[in-house]
């Protein structure tokens, strides 16, 4: 059976762009809960200013917390100091971002697509020298809330810039839920050329319900990691009409339909996605999570 990865990515993308902010212990209890599912990576929070990101602004006190049971943690960090920051919280695995539109990287970041590039080139030299795992994310890949369309010339002139960086892994983030199936196909080609031997990684909101579609098209583009968030919860705070995340228990459903094995056990990827919803006072925007599986 062919092996998909599923990145569970609530508490951290997840929970930034909720109203409500739960406390340091029902952080902790939603990672432990992804854990039962199965789930092998998590995204447990980011080290970014509290005052932009208040939702996290507990990062060091989650990361030092986490209990060691062979599941990969990681942390987003946008600059050195968030990658010492996380480095002391005892976080190894990182992503770092790169935005593909340089009007959405000043707002999101303070700095230019280039200045974001250089960023991450100090981060991925430190990471290196300290055995830490740094991946890159591009965000709006394949659209920018602010300029619109983002075109395939200029995400391929990024993603050329970001296989010079030498990541642990790239991922495509489709930031705020425009693109289909056939966008998937055709940047990930790109990705692809660019960067050969670099695994690559999906990050799909489903603002516009094309979510599990595109995860069905990463995967056909050899695509063998997806991040989802239980409950579809989440979204970008600095991306406007940048709704939740695709839903991990809508991946579980579609993938092992399909034939694919992720390690997760959909059971308990619905009990805790409406566990995370009904701590948070939001509805499961999923469908799983609503019909349940099939067979019954």
């Amino acid at each position: 059976m062919n092996r998909v990865e599923i990145v569970e990515v609530s508490p951290r993308d997840g929970l930034q762009n909720e109203e409500k902010v739960l406390t340091t212990e029902e952080k902790l209890e939603l990672i432990e809960r992804a854990a039962r599912t199965g789930v092998r990576r998590i995204e447990v929070t980011s080290f970014v200013r509290p005052d932009r990101v208040p939702q996290l602004a507990d990062a060091a006190e989650v990361a030092k917390a986490l209990a060691g049971n062979g599941i990969g943690y990681s942390a987003l960090v946008l600059n050195q100091r968030g990658y010492q920051r996380a480095l002391d919280a005892g976080i190894r695995e990182m992503t770092t971002l790169v935005l593909a539109s340089d009007t959405f990287s000043r707002r999101n970041q303070g700095m230019s697509t280039r200045e974001a590039l250089d960023a991450v080139r100090e981060i991925r030299q430190r990471g290196r020298a300290d055995g830490v795992s740094v991946a890159v994310t591009i965000g709006a890949s394949f659209g920018c809330p602010f300029e619109g369309e983002v075109p395939v010339e200029r995400f391929t002139s990024v993603a050329r810039a970001v296989a010079d960086l030498d990541a642990d892994e790239v991922c495509l983030a489709d930031t705020i839920g425009v693109a289909v199936p056939s966008d998937i196909e055709t940047r990930f080609g790109i990705l692809r050329q660019c960067s050969p031997e670099v695994p690559m990684r999906v990050h799909l909101h489903d603002t516009r319900n094309t979510g599990v579609a595109n995860a069905v098209a990463a995967v056909r583009s050899g695509v063998r990691a997806l991040d989802a968030s239980l409950g579809g919860i989440g979204g970008c705070p600095f991306a406007p009409g940048a709704s939740g995340n695709v839903a991990t228990e809508d991946l579980v459903y579609t993938l092992h339909r399909m034939g694919f094995d992720t390690g997760l056990r959909l059971d308990e990827t619905i009990e805790h996605a409406k566990w995370v919803t009904g701590r948070l006072g939001v509805g499961l925007s999923g469908r799983l999570g609503r019909v349940g599986g099939f067979p019954g």
